[in-house]
């Protein structure tokens, strides 16, 4: 069966049973519920209120994150250059998370471009970068929603003539309450000081 087919019919049965139709252990971070039960802090993105969709079609709001590390980074999926290498980079971090960690961070990629990157194209993508569903999330937003995030994470992009975008290269680190506590520019960079942070984090520290 090959990619193409396999997508076709995983789509089919997110339509039939519903865009969390997982079993309970392995549900995506996105199916999370919002947790109401405190206020977020003046630091914390989970603040905004705008409105995002899933590569599996779950509306939800960035709050949904709440209570889990979160390494993030804006990509889109057409991108020829750099976007993949920073995929690639989130993958080794992800291998490289000391045990303890490893139930408790999630990568997120929020895409620059909506009006190409539908649900159905983020889950392409999804399965052709095979990540898995447990910790990764792909989001889309309407293009005022993608800009506001990006001023807030301090990305840079603009779209070029070609309909492809020049963009900063910044992956951040969220603690639980979705305030900023590191952020790494470039591609293939270092690992070390992003694991610290999220162990820091972890730990409660700045």
């Amino acid at each position: 069966m090959n990619i193409h087919t396999r997508l076709a019919l995983l789509t089919g049965t997110m339509w039939l049973f519903g865009p969390c139709a997982f079993a309970e252990d392995a549900k995506p971070p996105c199916c999370r519920e919002l947790s109401a039960s405190t206020p977020f802090t003046d630091r914390s993105i989970y603040q905004l209120e705008s409105d995002w969709t899933s590569d599996i079609g779950r509306e939800i709001r960035l709050g949904v994150f709440r209570g889990h590390l979160q390494v993030v980074a804006m990509f889109f999926t057409t991108c020829e250059s750099s976007c993949p290498i920073i995929v690639d980079d989130m993958k080794h971090m992800e291998k490289a998370l000391p045990e303890k960690l490893r139930g408790n961070v999630d990568f997120l990629l929020v895409s620059f471009d909506s009006e190409r990157d539908t649900p159905e194209v983020l889950h392409a993508y999804r399965e052709k970068m095979h990540l898995s569903t447990e910790h990764w999330t792909l989001l889309r937003g309407a293009p005022d929603e993608v800009r506001e995030l990006a001023a807030i994470l301090g990305v840079n992009f603009q779209k070029d003539a070609r309909g492809q975008f020049m963009h900063s290269n910044l992956i951040t680190v969220l603690n639980t309450e979705g305030e900023v506590v590191h952020q790494q520019a470039g591609i293939r960079s270092e690992l070390q000081p992003i694991i610290a942070a999220l162990e820091h984090a972890t730990q409660g520290k700045p």
